[in-house]
């Protein structure tokens, strides 16, 4: 009432803007209203009035209704913003095409769903896009019309048709301080709008929200949708807390199975659904990760032909842009890029590490510092291009049960720094941008030797160009001393340690093992990355207790330099020989040119 009287004393028409403003200051805490006038007032589309006449008053009223009486709120029916934002940014691939995927599954015995994908992967992107397509508290046709799911003979079906549930789970526990807080939270904010949505339901329990969306559906028969993004951000911040994650799964468990009340169920976050005793609590949902994407695989990041025509959009070279942020294959053939990373390349014009402006390199080197037999080995071979074999079937989906080095390389797999081989069910360093955060990680950790040949890999570069045989020759037998655990018998291990020697190199090439020209195929070859036209082309054949000297004829006989045919400039030829008996690296270096004849 003393709101009332305050705005009974404003006299005269007041301006749109003071009026918003000054309901906005006594009403921050309430985000549900509109202002209209005591005689026919006129309103605009923001459903606001502007003709607040002559000794009239404003009155607070519930927010936001569509046309059809619907209101949009902030976890139930949100409005389209976040996803025009999208829409409307400088770069914004079309992945509607998900929502044909769920269309085709509400309402039906699949109609939960568990995506699970690494950060900058656009997860949140895609439960903004669900939102604005389902929610009845936004018209979003003109949004889509021009987008590939309008085209879809179902998309007027099911658009803005059900009452939206949107739950981001970071944001409620940013703002607890445990479990019992934050599912408080949840409930408390989603029923207060509920009511207000259905005043006239008689609620049998109002502070439990299953119950009271039980009753609503019971009533009106309206059904729902709920979107949960970064569900699992309670087993990354209460890693250890046990019985903090079995009261939150039993939550979900009780809002979402067999519930008659839920059409759609859709959540997003970085791990699989955890497992406890001997099942998972929520094993109703359908699960879609980067260990097996099935039919979203398209969905998980950017495909090949999105980054091709981003690449000619923004004149970038492919072949680069391929390089650092490519690597992550699925079925099919389907290749995915880290999207995040190349919005940034294309927008700023320049290939380079993105990944580490989300997320520091210390995220990696916690786990890959775990003390299990073989992890050091492995993640060094990744390291120098090599793949190692996983067994994913004991991982517990969660960020500290560990029993054996396969379950931190599946958490990786998780986490986006591997990516997964499903039918070698081996996994590998993606690409270089991950894997200058494994090197950052190992530089920075204790793994001694290892450490400083990574760290002096650019000086075993320019020895190279400096056609310094004796210093490279020295720089491989430290690399090999670093690296001597592992077994050292043949072409291959020298490959690998030759790789770690002469990391500094995929700053400056573009680099190829066991690349076809001419009559075989070159053991290495580094071909300078464009924006690096002066370096040299190096060609590397590898001898294993054999003579250094044939490693360089090898490389003219058999014409590896066929491979280079798109190249001109100069080329070294390295050849590299292991002594067995002497234990003694050797290394001979040639330069010549390629030009219009082939070398």
């Amino acid at each position: 009432m003393r709101l009332k009287a305050f705005f009974k004393k404003v006299s005269g028409c007041i301006p749109f803007s003071d009026c918003r403003n000054v309901v906005f200051g006594f009403f921050s805490q309430t985000p549900f209203f509109v202002l209209k006038t005591g005689k026919n007032p006129q309103w605009n589309k923001s459903q606001c009035c502007v003709n607040i006449e002559e000794n009239c008053y404003c009155s607070l009223v519930t927010q936001n209704r569509r046309k059809d009486g619907w209101l949009m709120g902030i976890y139930l029916n949100p409005g389209n913003n976040k996803f025009k934002r999208a829409v409307n940014s400088d770069i914004y691939v079309d992945k509607t095409g998900l929502i044909k995927y769920t269309n085709s599954i509400v309402d039906t015995l699949q109609s939960c769903v568990c995506v699970s994908r690494p950060r900058r992967f656009g997860k949140s992107m895609a439960a903004d896009m669900l939102t604005a397509y389902y929610s009845k508290g936004c018209d979003s046709r003109e949004l889509f019309s021009s987008l590939e799911i309008a085209k879809d003979e179902n998309f007027e079906e099911h658009l803005n048709k059900y009452d939206t549930i949107f739950l981001n789970m970071q944001e409620f526990l940013s703002r607890s301080s445990n479990v019992k807080e934050l599912l408080e939270r949840v409930e408390g904010k989603v029923i207060r709008e509920l009511k207000k949505q259905y005043p006239d339901v008689e609620l049998y329990d109002e502070n439990d929200l299953a119950e009271t969306m039980q009753d609503i559906f019971a009533e009106s028969e309206c059904l729902f949708i709920v979107i949960i993004d970064e569900w699992d951000c309670i087993f990354r911040e209460f890693k250890h807390d046990k019985a903090a994650q079995e009261i939150y799964l039993d939550f979900l468990r009780d809002l979402l199975k067999d519930k008659e009340y839920i059409y759609l169920a859709y959540m997003t976050g970085i791990l699989p659904i955890k497992k406890y005793g001997t099942h998972s609590a929520l094993n109703m949902f359908d699960e879609f990760s980067m260990i097996d994407p099935g039919p979203l695989a398209e969905y998980v990041g950017f495909t090949e032909a999105e980054v091709r025509m981003l690449c000619e959009q923004y004149q970038m070279d492919m072949t680069e842009v391929k390089c650092w942020y490519d690597g992550y294959s699925f079925e099919n053939e389907i290749s995915i890029y880290s999207p995040r990373s190349v919005v940034s390349c294309m927008r700023f014009k320049k290939i380079g590490n993105y990944w580490n402006q989300t997320e520091t390199f210390e995220a990696l080197r916690i786990y890959i510092d775990m003390n299990f037999e073989g992890l050091k080995d492995d993640v060094l071979s990744m390291i120098a291009g090599n793949t190692v074999p996983v067994n994913i079937g004991n991982f517990s989906n969660d960020m500290s049960t560990f029993h054996f080095e396969d379950d931190v390389l599946t958490l990786l797999i998780h986490l986006g720094y591997v990516s997964y081989d499903y039918d070698s069910k081996t996994v590998k360093i993606p690409n270089e941008e991950v894997r200058a955060e494994y090197v950052n990680s190992v530089s920075a950790s204790e793994w001694g030797e290892v450490s400083k040949s990574l760290k002096n890999s650019a000086d075993t570069l320019e020895a190279i160009w400096q056609k310094r045989p004796k210093q490279v020759a020295e720089a491989i037998s430290q690399a090999h001393f670093e690296t001597s655990h592992i077994q050292y018998n043949d072409e291959n291990a020298l490959s690998y340690t030759i790789s770690l020697a002469l990391y500094a190199a995929r700053n400056f090439y573009v680099i190829h093992r066991e690349l076809a020209g001419g009559k075989g195929f070159a053991d290495l070859v580094f071909i300078p990355r464009k924006k690096f036209p002066e370096k040299p082309a190096i060609v590397v054949e590898l001898k294993w207790d054999k003579d250094v000297d044939g490693a360089i004829a090898q490389i003219k006989n058999k014409e590896y330099c066929r491979s280079l045919e798109e190249y001109r400039g100069n080329v070294l030829l390295v050849g590299v020989n292991y002594n067995r008996k002497t234990k003694v690296h050797e290394c001979v270096i040639e330069e010549d040119v390629i030009g219009t004849e082939i070398v």
